[in-house]
């Protein structure tokens, strides 16, 4: 069993790919033989270990050019000759380690992100293809890569997506009817719920796509008509800077940035909160929210959020609004308002505790990897 990725993990504490990890685990807990293969990190390549699971770390390229993977600067790359050329390096280097890694007997592949992951397959491997977000939405944004798109995914022997939104996208965009629906898992033991007194929490990538600056209108609005609530962001990004300068702007807010942080830092601080602002626009999955909940956090979202209206509901212990400051400052103010709110959102994040199991969604998989595996 191969895990093939751009993203993975490079020691604990990690973020990128951090959410492969616990599936990784856990389908090796179910007698799996799992390695993982991804790309090297700025020259850092090589074989290493996490969980008892060796991870190949591929060079593709001069070190200083290997920063296609761990930096969210993927769909970047694709702009430019220059990143397209460290790209293919890259997948012809994926491509030799996986073909290398397959064992004589039936392997199963299990790439995650039809790009660069899912191009670089071998044509013999027998595959479950996942997709994440990202490469769901470069399947419209030009005829190349819906061309290129269409034919990685309609070869592949089972074909998932982490949300209803992007499911449907790639359906439309492939032909390919029978994608299937399954986010990846999240490990809670160990967890609490949220004790509250914190004020905002908003757990991003500081991109023009997440944002956050419209949350950070919405929390300068609400410090206007109703009252000042402190504000953290965790994450970070190439809009940082800008993000920092604009939340200096508002007199009224107190903001505080505290960067990327290993999971547990971030749930100590989702631990205080009463509440998450997600205003990402067509997001895949929107695995924040899901942990806002799975903390007893209510989460606000915005009707364009794509996957993250599988999971914000429109009431009780969530809000989908429109994207405007004002309404998210509504939205906001409501449910800081209510008692009930946060038994509310501890009862739905037992749900998405459950169905996001580690173990849960590892049967899923196993079903279809060996349904793969028999094809």
């Amino acid at each position: 069993m191969i895990f093939l990725t751009h993203n993975y993990p490079r020691f604990d504490g990690d973020v990128p790919g951090a959410f492969l990890r616990p599936l990784a685990r856990a389908v090796a807990a179910r007698g799996h033989d799992v390695r993982v293969v991804a790309p090297s990190d700025r020259g850092r390549g090589g074989t290493d270990e996490l969980d008892g699971i060796p991870v190949q770390r591929v060079r593709y390229a001069a070190p200083q050019r290997e920063t296609l993977a761990y930096s969210g600067r993927l769909q970047e790359a694709t702009r430019t000759p220059g990143g397209l050329l460290a790209l293919a390096g890259l997948w012809r280097s994926l491509r030799r380690a996986t073909r290398s890694a397959m064992s004589p007997g039936p392997t199963v592949v299990h790439a995650h992100w039809w790009i660069p992951a899912g191009t670089a397959l071998p044509r013999q491997a027998r595959s479950v293809l996942t997709i994440h977000g990202t490469d769901g939405t470069m399947l419209g944004r030009s005829r190349a890569t819906r061309w290129l798109g269409r034919r990685v995914i309609r070869r592949c022997g089972r074909v998932t997506a982490v949300s209803n939104a992007l499911a449907t996208q790639v359906r439309g965009a492939t032909g390919r009817g029978d994608v299937v629906v399954q986010a990846m898992p999240v490990d809670t033991s160990g967890w609490g719920w949220s004790q509250g007194g914190g004020g905002i929490v908003i757990v991003s990538r500081l991109t023009g796509q997440k944002r956050v600056e419209l949350a950070l209108e919405a929390v300068n609005r609400l410090a206007t008509v109703w009252q000042p609530v402190p504000c953290t962001i965790i994450g970070d990004g190439p809009e940082r800077s800008r993000l920092e300068a604009l939340a200096r702007s508002f007199p009224h807010t107190a903001t505080t940035f505290l960067g990327a942080l290993p999971p547990t830092e971030a749930m100590f601080h989702l631990g205080r909160a009463d509440l998450a602002i997600q205003a990402s626009e067509n997001e895949g999955f929107g695995l924040a929210a899901a942990e806002a909940f799975m903390s007893g956090v209510p989460a606000i979202c915005c009707r364009d959020g794509g996957g993250l209206l599988d999971i914000v509901p429109p009431s009780g212990a969530g809000r989908v609004v429109h994207p405007s400051p004002e309404a998210i400052a509504s939205a906001c103010q409501e449910l800081l308002s209510d008692p009930q709110v946060r038994a509310s959102a501890r009862q739905l994040g037992e749900r998405w505790r459950e169905r996001l199991a580690p173990d849960t969604v590892a049967e899923r998989f196993c079903s279809w990897y060996e349904e793969v595996e028999r094809a």
